[in-house]
């Protein structure tokens, strides 16, 4: 029974993370396919390059709370007879599966976003001060650079580290949990590290108004 509830908890948490926020928003409010403009990606910055803040600040809270949500269900919903060892592998089962939600998006296709907005999310519930921490990580860079591709490869690349030495995490699953974290978002980032090392990847304009017109009509 209780494997029956725990699959039926992550579930719910895929299904949570495959909200496709950047292209609800971009078909609902906007009558656009976000992932036909701009670099194609159904993710929060790609909605502020083609459609602007208005549009991708919402879209970028959406896909952290659906990742900070997703992980507080089983808080929620405990399991009668679990003890704090298994639970702390249903939260890890629960951010993944919200991750991969994001990314592979049941209700639009499985075409979804790269994952960097929700995995924060998921993070600020598992690892409020280590999330901080990427956080300056991240907008260091972004601030150095302009690239956010580069931003997020850089600060997930230097989770681990944050969590094993500043944070001081032992747990087994945890630590494994931000490993994954390293790879994954370089894996999902791969074709902007591609464009990076050939000097074509597009860098952050961080005056950006609403542009999308010449590229709707």
């Amino acid at each position: 029974m209780i494997v029956i509830y725990i699959t039926l908890e992550i579930l719910a948490a895929y299904l949570l993370g495959s909200v496709p926020s950047a292209v609800w928003v971009g078909k609902m409010l906007y009558g656009i396919d976000i992932r036909q403009h701009g670099s194609g990606n159904a993710g929060a910055t790609n909605v502020i390059r083609v459609l602007g803040y208005k549009a991708g600040i919402p879209v970028l809270l959406i896909d952290v709370f659906k990742g900070w949500l997703a992980v507080e269900l089983a808080v929620w919903l405990p399991i009668s007879g679990q003890d704090h060892e298994m639970l702390i592998y249903v939260y890890m089962g629960m951010a993944l599966a919200a991750v991969l939600g994001h990314v592979f998006p049941v209700y639009v296709g499985f075409r979804g976003g790269k994952g960097v907005g929700t995995v924060a999310g998921a993070g600020i519930a598992l690892f409020p001060l280590a999330i901080l921490v990427v956080l300056v990580v991240f907008i260091l860079v972004l601030a150095t650079t302009h690239y956010v591709s580069l931003s997020s490869v850089v600060a997930s690349i230097a989770f681990p580290f944050v969590v094993w030495f500043l944070i001081g995490e032992r747990h087994p699953g945890l630590v494994g949990l931000s490993l994954m974290v390293a790879v994954f978002i370089p894996v999902t980032h791969r074709k902007n590290i591609s464009r990076l090392l050939k000097g074509e990847e597009r860098k952050f304009d961080f005056r950006r108004k609403k542009k999308c017109d010449d590229k709707l009509n």
